[in-house]
């Protein structure tokens, strides 16, 4: 149970440091691109979304993997 808890903290703290960091990116092109012409707004949301979900499922599941290994790791290591 402690384990499951110790990943998902670990999920949790990595995608809200992603959603910070892909929110500044994303205001930072909203604002470039309205200053250099008239753009729908669905031609900047529609592709920050695309790209900040495709990001945030690669994220967790590197963090995931990463965890089970270090799990799998120290169990090992506490059997001998």
């Amino acid at each position: 149970m402690i384990d499951h808890m110790e990943v998902s903290r670990r999920t949790w703290t990595a995608a809200v440091k992603l959603a910070v960091v892909l929110s500044v990116l994303a205001a930072g092109l909203a604002f470039a691109v309205s200053r250099v012409g008239e753009v729908p707004q669905a031609a900047i949301v529609l592709p920050v979304i695309v790209v900040a979900f495709v990001a945030s499922w690669v994220q967790t599941e590197r963090i995931r993997r990463r965890a089970i290994d270090d799990m799998v790791i120290l169990s090992a290591r506490s059997t001998y």
